[in-house]
């Protein structure tokens, strides 16, 4: 009962931080040989500084093709956390929720389906090895490869009711570098033009873009300027983030990064904007919704949703025009502490709910 809490200790045990080059890959050798025994072809997407991408392929027919996406890297550095073990309702580990156990899911109603038809077609499977840095490598193969799928299946953790996440805001990391002028602070005064006061003014100005009932915030996390008490400041850095729901507030908020960056509230200070969008807005949209009242009536039950601030790999699936639900791992808490854990009941019903609908798509001409 349950075997494959077996497999996620043993993935779960090793370290896959993502800057643990070694040990993601060996989590993505040891994913290999568990898709191949059930008929996957395995493609590398070979790195040097982080671990190789790998996407599993079935074999293709008409009918819907079907993206399944996940991570095999973690948060925790070598030693951090390193722990596996489980009591009667929870599993406790580096991933258990985020999101090795959601791999499980995966993998496991994958088994299933072939031993029931002893072959898969149209579902592929891409795991990726720096999700948790911001993918700032992995989102050019993903948006690539996207294109080429009907649905996508993202096996993040469930929300505490098992809900399903049908949106997710965008998110773009920028950084306004402003120069002005040193000058002595005692003797010169009048001479130095003080970056770190433009910089106030700035912080001000994007603070203000931040609209809560629209779900819009722009935070400048980090403030770095100047070079002593005794000198005008020649420079300054706002790193900023910004978070979305909507396109067009993306939109709204972009303009204003520019305007702000090119008002000089300080005469004589020039600024420069630097930055991107790291994961574009997943909005939650009328075929997304269609599709799960299909999931409902294939799985006989009420499939809950929610919206999530968080980002994940589904922003890049989404942003290309897929029909893409995340959500389907485990529900777990603590993910990025070492508190993380994952509900094991949680893992039964994910599990029953992916091959109730994998059946019907493998048994329905690979359709919806």
């Amino acid at each position: 009962m349950m075997k494959y809490l077996d497999d996620l200790e043993t993935i779960c045990k090793i370290n896959s931080y993502t800057k643990n080059k070694k040990g993601v890959d060996q989590v993505a050798y040891q994913m290999q040989q568990w898709m191949e025994a059930i008929g996957f072809e395995t493609i590398y997407y070979k790195r040097e500084d982080i671990g190789n991408h790998q996407l599993f392929k079935s074999q293709k027919t008409d009918g819907h093709k079907i993206l399944f996406l996940g991570h095999n890297d973690t948060v925790f550095p070598q030693g951090l956390f390193d722990s596996y073990h489980q009591d009667n309702q929870w599993v406790y580990g580096p991933g258990v929720c985020d999101m090795k156990g959601g791999n499980i899911v995966a993998l496991e109603a994958l088994k299933e389906i072939y031993h029931q038809n002893k072959i898969i077609k149209n579902i592929d499977f891409l795991l990726v090895s720096d999700e948790e840095t911001g993918s700032d490598d992995s989102k050019f193969i993903t948006l690539e490869l996207a294109k080429n799928y009907d649905y996508c299946f993202v096996f993040e953790a469930a929300g505490s009711n098992l809900e399903v996440v049908t949106a997710r805001k965008g998110v773009g990391t920028y950084t306004i570098t402003i120069d002005g002028k040193a000058a002595h602070a005692g003797t010169s005064y009048t001479q130095g033009i003080n970056a770190n006061l433009e910089a106030s003014y700035k912080l001000q100005e994007l603070t203000k873009l931040t609209n809560l009932e629209l779900g819009t915030t722009v935070n400048v996390g980090k403030i770095t300027g100047g070079i002593g008490a005794n000198t005008i400041s020649p420079r300054c850095e706002l790193l900023l983030e910004i978070r979305y729901k909507l396109n067009s507030e993306k939109i709204r908020v972009l303009n204003a990064l520019d305007n702000i960056t090119n008002t000089s509230y300080i005469k004589g200070t020039k600024s420069t904007l630097d930055g991107l969008i790291q994961r574009d807005v997943m909005e939650e949209n009328p075929k997304q919704l269609a599709f799960i009242n299909k999931l409902e009536n294939i799985t006989s039950q009420t499939i809950p949703t929610e919206q999530r601030g968080g980002v994940s790999d589904a922003n890049h699936v989404a942003s290309v025009g897929v029909i893409t639900l995340d959500g389907f791992g485990p529900f777990g808490d603590g993910d990025h502490t070492i508190n993380e854990r994952a509900l094991k009941s949680s893992f039964t019903q994910r599990i029953a709910m992916m091959i109730d609908i994998l059946s019907y798509h493998q048994n329905n001409n690979y359709k919806f």
